[in-house]
């Protein structure tokens, strides 16, 4: 499932929660992991300075982690926390990207210049990200967005590794329609079918599936399935993908439109685990 880990700026906050929690995982707990942390820019000619109390940062870390310092890849590089990340994350091939997140929005996080939204809008491999006002619990419960898309196939089977993995865990895939449709004659509507393959889907990868429908707007409405089915972790894919041109820019319209995957980042009550389209699929 996930076999080289990429924890991003020491891990600080929740995240290193979230990442004993993985481990317990049997099939997480012999993935290779990278702690990395970034050293500012402006660290300038006191750069030496910096990467030694980074190296007691990282040190920190993994004991906090429970680690053994020799099975752990620790990085410290100096530069754009954000760009740093993606780079790093290319350099190892790096199949999860475990980031923490202070929930800004959409503006805010611009104003804000923040280092999680920016790899979580750019970053073409998964990315786990870990909101700091969040009490993260054990992966139990785990909610998946169902679309019938590609990546959303993709997402799927993710979530059911995830949980066929953990004993006692469940999962929920959610659709969520813009409005009713009314059914066809044989008394479905195309939600109902999309659900029902997904269902089976999972039951292929050994996992039995509650598949809920609803309607509306489809971020708020898988936040609310989320809230209400007390969801420890949600997984969503997103075929948002920017053209190589425009990889280093800001995409004010993505942030300030109508991104469900960028909503559910700031509301869902669980942490996010998002899949993307990979790079070169049709």
């Amino acid at each position: 499932m996930f076999r080289n880990l990429l924890i991003a700026d020491s891990g600080k906050g929740h995240v290193e929660e979230m990442v004993r929690m993985l481990r317990d995982i049997p099939t997480v707990r012999q993935a290779r992991i990278n702690l990395l942390h970034v050293v500012a820019e402006q660290a300038g000619q006191d750069y030496a300075e910096h990467s030694q109390k980074a190296a007691g940062i990282v040190a920190e870390a993994v004991q906090r982690l429970g680690l053994n310092p020799s099975e752990v890849n620790t990085i410290i590089r100096q530069g754009d926390t954000k760009q740093t990340v993606l780079k790093v994350a290319d350099e190892l091939d790096a199949d999860l990207i475990v980031m923490g997140s202070r929930g800004l929005g959409r503006l805010q996080s611009i104003l804000n210049n923040s280092a999680s939204q920016y790899v979580f809008q750019l970053s073409t491999r998964p990315m786990l990200l870990v909101r700091d006002d969040l009490y993260v619990r054990h992966i139990n419960r785990v909610m998946v967005a169902i679309d019938g898309t590609g990546v959303g196939d993709d997402a799927l089977r993710l979530a059911c590794e995830l949980v066929r993995d953990v004993p006692g865990s469940s999962l929920t895939g959610v659709h969520i329609s813009r409005q009713d449709i009314t059914p066809s004659r044989g008394g479905q509507t195309p939600a109902d079918e999309l659900l029902d393959k997904a269902v089976q889907r999972a039951r292929g990868f050994g996992v039995e599936m509650k598949a809920i429908h609803g309607t509306g707007d489809i971020g708020r409405g898988f936040c609310q399935a989320a809230e209400e089915h007390k969801a420890d972790l949600v997984v969503i894919a997103s075929q948002d993908r920017r053209p190589l041109v425009a990889r280093g820019l800001v995409d004010i319209d993505r942030l300030l439109g109508s991104s469900v995957s960028d909503y559910i980042r700031v509301h869902a009550p669980a942490p996010v685990l998002l899949v993307r389209e990979p790079e070169g699929r049709s």
